[in-house]
């Protein structure tokens, strides 16, 4: 793989909001307590709308990672996100790790995702959030999977280790970079946001790390990224607004990620989205490749 950096450089960066739609259950937190999804009663409809409520109260746009199984059982919020002007991408349908896939279970996955998000916007499905954030050392071979399937972007890299999880590639780059793929296609990577301190690189920014993590260290994680022009990637799922969720009985660590600070969660960003401002990957994609008509062209992958 051939890796080219993207200029996403301005002298008034946007930074980049991204929303993964999945359910409370879904969480890496619960899973030992979680056999079948089936069981539970979902909690997005409510929660989203949370969102979309918060986002346009703040005038903040955001591209939203849409688990394929929460969209075939709630069509209509994927519309109404849609409508309020945000863009859809890919969570892949059944938030399953990509590392404990087969090649062909993932690729299964990914265009049964893609065929229900399509059919529900009639729009073209151009980027994707892997589960997790499993595209690590051990699954990089998805990057072709997803391009032979349509997917021009994904923000699939956390490039630092997780004490907890099996996620993370310490030595991948730490802003958006585009990847020559050994089959001749391309595909453009949004790293989630890391933060340099004393020579290693920490994250910030998205969901227990700006829930749990003071406000303060999340804000100036990002304003030190702006000084060098560049944009924070942000994320969050909806049931982290939502303190009224069941509490199930998992230890002590997976309540503490999962549960702490759900309650004052809309009040860390609401502050961030009045004190930054956020845009969709797709505009920030859209307005670099417009520096670089040959990238571009790489990108988009013609035939």
């Amino acid at each position: 793989m051939l890796i080219t950096p993207l200029n996403c450089k301005t002298q008034s960066p946007y930074n980049i909001l991204t929303i993964d739609v999945e359910d409370w259950f879904h969480a890496s937190a619960l899973t030992e307590k979680i056999n079948s999804v089936d069981e539970w009663q979902s909690r997005i409809p409510q929660t989203l709308h949370r969102v979309l409520n918060l986002l346009e109260e703040e005038k903040a746009k955001a591209t939203f990672f849409v688990l394929g199984s929460v969209a075939e059982r709630f069509p209509e919020i994927v519309q109404t996100v849609k409508q309020r002007g945000h863009k859809i991408a890919s969570h892949g349908y059944a938030h399953t790790s990509i590392y404990s896939q087969t090649k062909e279970e993932f690729e299964k996955d990914v265009k049964r995702s893609l065929l229900i998000l399509e059919d529900i916007t009639k729009d073209k499905i151009k980027g994707y959030r892997a589960p997790n954030f499993s595209i690590t050392t051990d699954s990089l071979w998805a990057y072709e999977i997803l391009a032979d399937s349509g997917i021009e972007y994904t923000s699939s890299i956390f490039p630092t280790k997780h004490i907890l999880h099996a996620y993370g590639i310490p030595q991948a780059p730490k802003d958006p970079f585009v990847l020559k793929l050994d089959n001749g296609k391309s595909i453009v990577e949004f790293p989630l946001s890391t933060v340099r301190i004393l020579g290693k690189y920490f994250p910030f920014g998205g969901g227990a790390y700006l829930r749990l993590l003071p406000y303060w260290y999340n804000k100036w994680s990002i304003k030190r990224l702006n000084r060098r022009g560049k944009p924070a990637v942000i994320y969050f799922h909806p049931w982290e607004l939502d303190p009224d969720q069941p509490r199930l009985d998992i230890n002590l660590l997976a309540r503490t990620r999962h549960y702490f600070n759900l309650d004052i969660m809309e009040t860390k960003i609401r502050k961030l989205l009045k004190s930054f401002r956020f845009q969709s990957i797709e505009e920030t994609l859209q307005n670099s490749l417009k520096t670089n008509p040959t990238l571009s062209q790489a990108v988009h992958n013609p035939t």
